[in-house]
């Protein structure tokens, strides 16, 4: 009797003695992606993987990018086109890998051809929008920018994800709010309502997990775009392509 009295006692003082669990930082959309922004820009590189599927495209990509005050550059493979191509955005230019059998078209025979969304070469006018698109959606700072001008945190909580302490954010975007920047290059005017964008923070605000789905503002599509960060801080490789090697 006096045991179970005991046992009784240590459960009830170690109850008192808990600490509630904590609430998630923030509240403010605005407060949440200005500091998410500072633990990117702090972290300094990263690598991430990247999953998009948006109406009958299906696509996967990995790379590793190098985040700081002067902005975001990235190297990357993906299978956008059905098979490898590799893409360097650096310094403000994005370079693609030129297929070898198409080199002596549209890259003077070069390795490598500067595409741009604009550009009047025939790549950059068949690809240059959507290549531009996946290398900026790949940039953290990107979304965050949207958070913060057109967001509304919804929920919030605590958690894991893969086994790592994380906060888990869902904000509602408004593309009203936005302007001419959508993401997955819809252009102005497609998209009605809301949409929902969720957020994974490790401890120290740094992104673990971006999820955007675009399915509410286009029916009868799937429009889900899937970007995951690892390895903050670890040494990365970041950097254009030789010279002599773009067309």
């Amino acid at each position: 009797m006096r045991k179970a009295a005991v046992v009784l006692l240590a459960a009830l003082l170690a109850g008192a003695c808990s600490e509630p669990p904590r609430p998630p930082a923030f509240d403010d959309a605005r407060a949440l992606a200005d500091a998410a922004t500072a633990a990117t820009t702090s972290g300094g590189s990263a690598k991430f993987g990247t999953d998009v599927a948006v109406g009958s495209v299906r696509s996967k990509g990995q790379g590793q990018a190098r985040f700081g005050a002067g902005g975001t550059a990235q190297v990357m493979t993906t299978d956008f086109l059905g098979e490898p191509m590799e893409l360097r955005a650096v310094g403000g230019k994005l370079y693609a890998k030129v297929p070898e059998g198409s080199r002596d078209e549209v890259g003077a025979g070069k390795p490598w051809i500067v595409v741009a969304a604009d550009g009047t070469d025939p790549f950059s006018q068949v690809l240059g929008g959507s290549l531009t698109q996946l290398t900026t959606q790949n940039d953290p700072a990107h979304t965050l920018g949207e958070i913060r001008t057109a967001g509304t945190i919804v929920a919030a909580e605590r958690g894991r994800l893969n086994g790592v302490a994380a906060e888990h954010y869902r904000v509602d975007l408004d593309p009203a709010r936005l302007g001419t920047d959508l993401p997955a290059g819809l252009p102005p005017g497609a998209a009605t309502g809301k949409f929902p964008v969720e957020l994974w923070l490790d401890e120290t605000h740094r992104p673990l997990q971006i999820v955007l789905d675009l399915s509410p503002i286009l029916p009868g599509a799937e429009a889900r775009i899937t970007t995951r960060y690892s390895d903050w801080g670890a040494p990365v490789d970041v950097q254009p392509p030789p010279a002599g090697e773009v067309g």
